[in-house]
């Protein structure tokens, strides 16, 4: 963060000090775990139900942070007192992006996806200049001004996802921080249990490209028809992604590799460029057009442009990430999170990579679909046949409709079985799991990733002599 005094601080945040010196400077970051508060840094303290963060208050003080945001009082420790410490961190962070008048921030919404372009861009950026971004999908009313002050007076780019759980939520974050480029990617039937319909979500999601200033820009998915309309809601001016004739930044001649990563020719105004990705998925042709959109907008040549897609790499976890077992299995682990547009793209790409061996998905409960539920999980397990993936192993009674859904496919060649717990698919996989075998792991925060951890630990104790048989 910027430094700061004390006084500062409380006039940002609406807020008053107590115990505390006006013209103490805030030289550190700013924290919300005690224990990784530093010297001359600000310390958050939350109540929440399990811990009070005002008990820890003495300890941050004494780690050296300058002063304690909080709403109430603790004896010995300089407090800035505030009503609500999540609005005023969201309030100090807004106070810092205004004073940084050479950052651009970029956000990033959509159904699926966000995450992994949010990466792909800040990678691309940090090419350009100083980059910040949060770690996973820290995108929500904390992670996001939190992300918000770690920029600085060297920083030149700001990359925020933005997620939502309801109507206004997107606008409350552009209210941290105001963007100046906005990427829209997709509206599917992700957490349509809290909208109620995807024109609610594309309402949603839209309220980003309405919160761009007159100079800024709007990129927009041009394949997907609910976000190309968006172009209409918005002052900035609008730039087209995709592989749809209308894009400005486009993809043709896309083919995969054994390992499901694509290849393609990049058109833009400036001309074309061939581009091998490292990444798997066909769904990343589209994530990493949305990057090369921005990229090109903030000035990259092409030529470095497409040297930096080859380049681009994983940084979040549990996204696609494709490992090898020594016993020759590989493993797909997507386990972060789930929904059904995220799972076709997730099994599309577990097909693409079958070759000589079997593929296998291992797949959780997706959750926030509402009254979509048993219909968005039938329509997984139809598409799991319909791709003619081998084996389909669903992980707990509320997945069970994968398996229904599959299991009801005539002529399908693969079969389908239904396993209470993650231990029960581990071991079903460790009886059939043979070399040239590839497993996609998939499922909504519900452990289905200790299913590829235990794929990857039986890898680590092979390698070390010491797997099961």
């Amino acid at each position: 963060m910027i430094a700061l005094t004390l006084a500062e601080v409380a006039a940002a945040v609406d807020g008053r000090l107590a115990g505390a010196d006006p013209q103490a400077v805030v030289t550190g970051s700013v924290e919300f775990d005690s224990r990784k508060v530093s010297p001359g840094g600000l310390f958050v303290a939350f109540a929440g139900e399990q811990a009070d963060g005002h008990d820890f208050a003495p300890a941050a003080r004494d780690d050296g942070a300058a002063a304690v945001l909080g709403t109430r009082e603790v004896p010995g420790v300089p407090m800035v007192l505030v009503d609500d410490a999540l609005a005023a961190m969201g309030a100090l962070a807004r106070a810092v992006v205004d004073r940084l008048d050479q950052l651009t921030v970029i956000g990033i919404t959509g159904s699926s996806g966000k995450t992994t372009t949010k990466d792909l861009i800040a990678q691309l950026t940090a090419r350009l200049g100083p980059t910040v971004a949060p770690p996973g999908s820290f995108n929500n009313e904390l992670g996001h001004p939190y992300t918000a002050l770690q920029a600085d007076e060297r920083t030149r780019f700001l990359v925020l996802e933005k997620g939502a759980r309801g109507p206004g939520h997107v606008r409350y974050l552009c209210d941290i921080a105001p963007p100046r480029i906005a990427v829209v990617l997709n509206v599917g039937v992700a957490h349509i249990g809290e909208f109620g319909s995807v024109d609610a979500i594309a309402a949603a999601k839209g309220e980003l490209v309405e919160q761009l200033p007159a100079a800024g820009l709007a990129v927009l998915n041009a394949d997907d028809p609910r976000v190309d309309a968006m172009a209409g809601r918005t002052a900035a001016r609008v730039v087209r992604y995709g592989e749809a004739a209308a894009a400005d930044v486009r993809a043709v001649d896309v083919t995969l590799d054994e390992r499901g990563r694509p290849s393609y020719t990049l058109v833009t105004p400036e001309g074309s460029r061939p581009v091998r990705l490292g990444l798997t998925g066909r769904h990343q042709v589209g994530n990493t057009l949305a990057a090369a959109a921005v990229a090109r907008e903030l000035g990259m040549p092409l030529d470095d442009l497409a040297l930096a897609l080859n380049e681009l790499g994983l940084v979040s976890s549990r996204r696609m990430d494709v490992f090898d077992r020594p016993d020759g299995v590989t493993v797909v682990d997507d386990s972060y999170n789930a929904n059904p547009a995220s799972m076709a793209a997730a099994l599309r790409a577990l097909a693409g990579m079958g070759g000589a061996g079997r593929t296998f998905a291992v797949l959780g409960y997706m959750a926030e679909l509402g009254e979509y539920e048993r219909d968005g999980h039938t329509e997984v397990g139809r598409l799991v046949a319909d791709l003619d993936v081998d084996r389909l192993i669903v992980v707990g009674e509320a997945a069970a409709p994968i398996h229904h859904g599959a299991s009801a496919v005539r002529n399908w060649g693969g079969k389908s079985v239904l396993v209470t717990d993650q231990a029960a698919a581990v071991q079903a996989l460790r009886a059939e799991l043979r070399a040239g075998d590839v497993v996609l792991v998939k499922g909504s925060r519900y452990r289905t990733w200790e299913v590829a951890d235990a794929l990857r630990a039986d890898a680590d104790a092979g390698a070390t002599g010491t797997g099961v048989a």
